[in-house]
């Protein structure tokens, strides 16, 4: 059996970093130093399982951001953080309605291939969980490498994107799509940081949006080569908010290739007329043929921007946000509901029993209540469902949700959302 252990020097980070590459294979080599490392992890939240002296899996996870504005902060490590703007705030996660909930980023899990299939993660991802739980946190997520792994752990599938390509000769915006403001080149020394204080400055309202953690963002700098990259500013009324970061796909091609593409890595709109107006900047480059955008909404209104909505097509649909509530009763009463009869739900969570019960949920609160729910499900199930991402008659149909036959059409009355959930980000 391992040992759990939670790793906190630079040379115990150095050496989960180290196992977590022999885990995944296939990662591009960084130039990782005990130095560096200590930007990519939080000492104390990197978890180690031991077998003997020997490191053979890790996880680790981050939930400190440079500053944030806890007003409608719900669940918390720490409770000083709840009055105004404070430095060393908590990572979050926005539900329908706008409420921000305390956000685990969980990532890096990854065991050695010489002790897979022996419980090594349940071992890792089990520990992570409860000790987040404890410390009151009220969610995490993660990005899933393999798809049938984190069910079992309580996570489901909050939030999906669309990988998107417009074809530029066919693409021109209608005369009347909003605009806002204006936009700029900036130059690429210092943009990661200007580009972090925009994300900060002007989060999403949109379901699913999760705050950009210093680790990211020094994963990202870490990767930074001698590409090419253009980074575009937008402004409106003098003040920055929103930018798209792109590439050429094959710069060796591109004084001699018939189809020029351009990339879209990164791209953070406070509102529908920035992102218009990001599009409309995208559209104007010289020599590109199509621009790809690797990750939209899946409502997104891409395709109704332009007059031949064929130039824009929308491709494969890829799972995104994998959730875990770790709290049941703070996520549901954090977000908003829409107007309809209350409806009881029966909550399964055997890692987690804290969760375990029913609640009555309904436009005016949520609360728990005795004897069994209209609705049995999952912990995992009721992830997919809390941003609105999934319904709750999707879940009915697929057998993953029991109960009164009318229960699953009236609480997709309340849990419905007007936008899609979407974050836009990997970690």
């Amino acid at each position: 059996m391992v040992e759990i252990r939670l790793l906190r020097t630079p040379d115990e980070l150095l050496a989960s970093q180290q196992v977590f590459r022999a885990a995944m294979v296939g990662l591009p080599g960084l130039p990782v130093t005990r130095e560096v490392v200590t930007t990519l992890r939080e000492p104390g939240l990197t978890y180690g399982a031991y077998d003997a002296s020997t490191l053979v899996g890790t996880t680790d996870s981050s939930t400190l951001v440079g500053t944030t504005d806890s007003s409608t902060l719900v669940g918390t490590t720490d409770s000083s953080t709840l009055v105004g703007t404070t430095d060393g705030g908590i990572g979050t996660l926005t539900l329908p309605g706008g409420a921000a909930v305390s956000h685990l980023a969980v990532t890096h899990v990854g065991v050695l291939p010489t002790h897979t299939r022996r419980g090594v993660v349940s071992a890792l991802l089990r520990r992570q969980l409860r000790d987040a739980r404890d410390a009151g946190h009220v969610v995490a997520t993660l990005r899933a490498s393999e798809a049938v792994i984190y069910g079992r752990y309580g996570y489901g599938v909050a939030t999906s994107s669309l990988r998107a390509e417009v074809i530029t000769a066919r693409a021109r915006l209608r005369d009347g799509v909003a605009t806002s403001g204006t936009t700029r080149l900036i130059d690429r020394d210092g943009a990661l940081d200007r580009q972090a204080a925009i994300v900060d400055e002007n989060p999403s309202a949109r379901p699913g949006f999760v705050s950009r953690l210093p680790i990211w963002w020094a994963a990202h700098r870490l990767r930074e080569d001698d590409k090419p990259v253009w980074i575009a500013v937008h402004s409106t009324d003098g003040r920055d908010d929103g930018y798209v970061r792109y590439r050429p796909a094959d710069p060796s091609q591109w004084w001699s290739g018939a189809d020029r593409r351009v990339v879209v890595d990164d791209l953070h709109a406070s509102t529908d007329a920035v992102f218009a107006d990001l599009l409309r900047f995208l559209l104007r480059l010289d020599l590109v043929d199509r621009i790809t955008f690797g990750a939209v909404p899946v409502d997104t209104v891409l395709p109704l921007l332009v007059h031949d909505r064929r130039a824009v097509r929308l491709q494969s649909t890829s799972d995104e946000t994998w959730l875990r509530i770790l709290d049941v009763d703070a996520a549901l009463a954090a977000r908003t509901y829409g107007a309809g009869p209350s409806v009881t739900i029966t909550v399964d969570d055997d890692d987690l029993p804290e969760n375990a019960g029913t609640v009555e949920v309904g436009p005016d609160g949520v609360h728990r209540v005795d004897g069994p729910g209209a609705l049995r499900v999952h912990v995992r199930d009721l992830a997919a469902v809390l941003l609105g991402g999934t319904s709750w008659r999707s879940l009915a149909v697929a057998g993953l949700v029991t109960g009164d036959a009318a229960a699953p059409a009236a609480a997709d009355t309340l849990f419905t959302t007007e936008l899609a959930p979407f974050a836009g980000v990997g970690f």
